[in-house]
């Protein structure tokens, strides 16, 4: 079942959604999605039932923080946004790094992603590794995979040795392969930021 607190399916042209806004969202011009009944919220409901009630290339942008790993079928998901969003639409998804020990603690969390999680389900040119799309109909371009280092609060000094670390490994492709393969549980990942383009494909 899903709750359109607004009346948003009647204005959804050229819309932008952020999916497990939660009760704050980032995006105030963005409608909000999440299965908990929060202020900020538009549509309340699972995912994957709100996407099917979405028309077909009726969204610009989608925005989606730390609700990925929530997911237990992302290639579902993934194929419900390439229907929802129209060419050269922007999406934008932080998760946490598969090194975060704080994602352990989550027992909600389903998916683990890493450097090259959507390389398996979009056009892949920014990294050297090239890894299978196993036959999937690809609708996403990925444009940046760039790792996240922070510590929360309290813990400022070390968040501002992480943000060196940050610097350091993101400064090309080939620092950002190295870590990931030989030195990311020497120096644990927050999260990770993908950038993605939907791709002028039916």
């Amino acid at each position: 079942m899903v709750v359109d607190k607004r009346g948003c399916l009647r204005q959804l042209k050229e819309a932008s959604l952020e999916l497990g806004c939660g009760p704050h969202k980032r995006h105030p011009e963005a409608f909000g999605v999440d299965v908990l009944d929060y202020a900020g919220v538009d549509f309340v409901g699972d995912v994957f039932d709100v996407l099917d009630q979405i028309p077909d290339s009726s969204v610009r942008a989608v925005y989606s923080y730390h609700f990925f790993e929530h997911v237990d079928d992302i290639g579902r998901l993934m194929d419900l946004l390439s229907r929802v969003m129209r060419p050269g639409g922007c999406l934008h998804v932080v998760v946490p790094h598969f090194s975060n020990p704080y994602y352990y603690s989550d027992y909600t969390h389903q998916s683990f992603f890493g450097l090259y999680s959507f390389s398996y389900l979009a056009r892949d040119q920014i990294h050297r590794r090239k890894v299978p799309t196993y036959n999937r109909k690809i609708s996403f371009e990925l444009l940046t995979a760039n790792l996240v280092f922070k510590s929360t609060p309290p813990f400022y000094v070390r968040h501002s040795l992480k943000k060196l670390q940050q610097f350091a490994f993101n400064l090309n492709r080939f620092t950002r392969e190295l870590y990931e393969e030989n030195l990311c549980y020497l120096f644990p990942c927050y999260e990770i930021e993908f950038l993605l383009k939907r791709l002028n494909t039916k």
